[in-house]
């Protein structure tokens, strides 16, 4: 999985900020300094008089523009429509019975589900997209013959396939194509790669009523 800027990140970085490991270096006519993370990996140049928040929002700024890659889960999302995990509000408006397994959950709970859960997705998303995470070598990726994942039908799994000769799962249509149209890098069916990709054809098909066998 690609790694992503966390509320971690921001923590060290208000951190630092707040505790002012700077470095000072005069720029220019002296009206900025120089501000580096505690690590010493990060710097920024920021106004001499600024606010704990503001060296805190330009050193993020400039990590950001040191990993453009950061905001890949976004960009994924919004390149190729992928639609957002479910809303499991309900779960702080009293429908928590008593005595649950799990206990009661708060916001940030629910924030981790859907955080995780769409990460997941997403990083599914980015393989079916290219040719390279797939292992193709003829440059092929599963969206040149399903765009968004369409007529992939996950929700009529398991169901007899005339390719196999035999009933199938999901991942074994996913594998039939790596090694067939794509032909692309053998996966084993708890391989991190084929289970990112079930759950991104999974998660296009929400809301779609089960209906397995069905051709």
């Amino acid at each position: 999985m690609r790694s992503t800027y966390t509320v971690a990140h921001v923590g060290l970085l208000l951190l630092c900020a707040a505790c002012i490991a700077v470095t000072v270096a005069l720029a220019g006519c002296g009206d900025e300094v120089e501000v580096t993370t505690c690590d010493g990996t990060g710097k920024a140049m920021v106004a001499e008089d600024a606010t704990g928040h503001e060296l805190a929002d330009a050193l993020m700024a400039q990590w950001k523009r040191d990993h453009p890659d950061a905001d890949w889960v976004e960009q994924e999302k919004e390149r190729h429509e992928l639609k957002p995990p479910a809303d499991n509000s309900a779960l702080l408006e009293g429908g928590q019975a008593e005595g649950h397994t799990y206990g009661r959950h708060d916001k940030r709970d629910l924030l981790l589900w859907a955080r995780e859960t769409e990460k997941f997705v997403v990083e599914g998303s980015r393989i079916f997209h290219s040719a390279d995470l797939l292992g193709s070598s003829v440059a092929v990726s599963c969206d040149m013959c399903h765009p968004h994942a369409a007529n992939t039908h996950p929700e009529t799994y398991p169901k007899y396939q005339t390719q196999l000769g035999r009933v199938v799962l999901l991942r074994d249509m996913i594998h039939w194509c790596i090694e067939n149209p794509v032909r692309g890098t053998h996966l084993d069916p708890d391989d991190p790669t084929m289970r990112a990709l079930e759950a991104y054809i999974m998660a296009q098909r929400s809301g779609t009523p089960m209906n397995y066998g069905k051709h």
